[in-house]
């Protein structure tokens, strides 16, 4: 009583008004999650800052502190600490410590996690209880008691077990003893089936529609295939709202009706974009989007693309075959100039394609009929080619509507003959891939790779625009676009028959959406397997916002003497 007496007239003493006072809480003794439950816990973290402090509230909130320290610890599994609080007034603010000892931490005795009912030998339920952490032996944690026993209602949820029910569900907890015993046992009940699907929608042929839905009638009921349907429906860029919904169940017959509803989305888009990078300085994008020509769900686009190293028009019209979230039949003309080192191209371009889906691949198959021109300070030469091709592509964290732009693993296969009425015989591959690899929370690994092979027999016939350079932000840094070349008899860089690239960058998050790295690459453009590569080194920064992100790095290129550090800049839309 003297010593709270004390601490209430030191408190006056410091109090002048009303004036605005802080509260700073220092914990030690407990790191990480525990540290940060605490935190939650603690009625005078919540109140630091606020305005209407005054003397009593903040003794009031010190006296909870220690026993709202020790409800903050029993998720953990510590049910009987030792903890010493202190509240030291510091000018017109105040400090707390809160030094714990966490004590003896309460131990699973017993734990017994069943699945029983006629779901009980499904593999989606075998696969919670394999990951369950609820062991004889281990510390007790009351998350995840919860998200063993959520895990497995979500289970039962999302695989058709709608009547599933939790028959046992125990945490019995002997503090004297430090110990605990659980028993979680699901009942699945039985399971149930898609009934009918209804839709309402006049938009596109309701044939058409039907071919987005992930499930068949009688098929077994499955929440990921009705958010599957969704998003297939919202990628189509056919509608503007789309609601797919389950009904009431049917005990009676074990099925769930579904309903779908669907809104036209506005038929035109036009769209525009600009982003800056130290290849290409400025850019800018123009589009036009006809998103519903018709009932069979044809689209098309026209894209107008400047930067100081590329001009072009592009033109495209699609037409959804098959599976229509997935394959398409596509006709694209392009029409443009491109800058390659000392080379520059022009090329005029019809490329029909066809894209499929091979389990988890897409495998698009093309034909592109090319009229380009290759120009160097010293010659001029006009080819045409019939250039049929092949690309391989993993579907998988992909956005099924959006083109191949660079990243993850990717493979092509071209070539031409003279026997289709081109005038060149070639046959290239092009495979790259890229890695990220979290290494912790924070910390990343990021690997990069390219190699390109290319047979032909008269290089001069090779156009190029079928030619590798290297060099640039997605190549080696520490050397400008494409400036990575072989040379011609008259020192002109012109590219090579072979390309091969990595890299390998280590990232670190920051606080606010920030980060920086530090990257090594390697890699260069050349004519045989053995010549020489370039390698540089240097350090990023990274500003990942919600629609863009900016990428600053500074390289300095090892291999060649005389090069000073190289600027890479770039500022780039973020995909959906």
């Amino acid at each position: 009583m003297f010593a709270r007496t004390i601490l209430a007239a030191a408190l006056l003493a410091v109090a002048a008004g009303t004036a605005r006072a802080d509260i700073d809480v220092r914990i030690s003794g407990v790191e990480g999650a525990i540290r940060d439950n605490v935190l939650a816990y603690l009625s005078l973290q919540r109140y630091a800052g606020r305005d209407d402090l005054d003397p009593a509230m903040i003794e009031r909130l010190f006296e909870r502190a220690t026993s709202e320290a020790r409800d903050a610890l029993r998720p953990f599994g510590y049910y009987d600490p030792h903890i010493r609080s202190h509240l030291t007034p510091v000018g017109k603010d105040w400090r707390v410590d809160l030094r714990i000892d966490p004590g003896t931490p309460v131990i699973i005795a017993y734990a017994h996690v069943s699945v029983v009912g006629p779901g009980s030998q499904d593999a989606s339920f075998r696969q919670v209880l394999a990951s369950s952490s609820l062991a004889p032996g281990t510390r007790l944690n009351h998350a995840e008691y919860e998200r063993t026993k959520g895990a497995l209602q979500r289970t039962a949820a999302a695989t058709g077990y709608l009547d599933a029910r939790l028959s046992i569900s125990e945490l019995l907890v002997d503090p004297a003893a430090h110990t605990a015993s659980i028993v979680i046992e699901l009942d699945t009940g039985p399971r149930y089936r898609f009934g009918p699907t209804s839709i309402e929608q006049d938009v596109i042929d309701p044939r058409l529609f039907r071919k987005y839905l992930r499930y068949r009638e009688h098929d077994y009921y499955d929440a990921m295939a009705i958010l599957g349907t969704q998003f297939a429906l919202d990628d189509s860029q056919y509608f503007s709202l789309v609601e797919v919904a389950p009904g009431e169940r049917d005990p009676a017959t074990l099925t769930v009706p579904i309903h779908i509803r669907a809104e036209a989305v506005r038929r035109n888009r036009y769209s525009i974009g600009f982003g800056y990078g130290t290849d290409t300085k400025f850019r800018g994008t123009l589009g036009w989007d006809d998103r519903r020509i018709n009932s069979a769900g044809h689209r098309s686009r026209v894209s107008i693309k400047e930067s100081s190293v590329t001009h072009q028009i592009t033109g495209q019209y699609l037409i959804p075959v098959g599976d229509p979230a997935l394959e398409k039949l596509s006709v694209d003309a392009t029409v443009g100039t491109q800058e390659l080192a000392d080379v520059n191209t022009r090329t005029a371009e019809v490329r029909p394609g066809l894209t499929q889906v091979l389990g988890r691949w897409q495998r698009v198959l093309f034909v592109r009929f090319t009229h380009t021109t290759t120009e160097t300070p010293t010659s001029s030469t006009t080819a045409n080619l019939v250039i049929p091709g092949i690309s391989f592509a993993p579907l998988a964290n992909r956005t099924l509507s959006q083109p191949y732009i660079g990243r993850g693993f990717y493979a092509e296969l071209t070539g031409s003959h003279h026997a289709l009425g081109s005038d060149s015989d070639y046959l290239r591959l092009d495979v790259q891939d890229e890695k990220v690899f979290d290494l912790s929370e924070k910390w990343h690994l990021i690997t990069r790779g390219e190699l390109g092979v290319s047979f032909v027999g008269n290089f001069s016939e090779l156009p190029a625009s079928e030619r590798f350079f290297a060099g640039g932000d997605r190549s080696v840094r520490g050397f400008g676009l494409n400036e990575l070349s072989p040379v011609d008899a008259n020192g002109n860089k012109v590219g090579g028959r072979h390309l091969v690239v990595a890299s390998v960058e280590i990232e670190r998050d920051l606080p606010r959406h920030f980060a920086v790295a530090a990257f090594v690459d390697a890699g260069n453009a050349i004519n045989r397997f053995g010549d020489p590569l370039e390698y540089s080194a240097g350090v990023g920064f990274r500003w990942k916002l919600p629609v863009l992100s900016i990428g600053i790095d500074v390289a300095q290129a090892l291999s060649q003497s005389g090069l000073g550090p190289r600027l890479h800049l770039n500022i780039t839309p973020n995909l959906k």
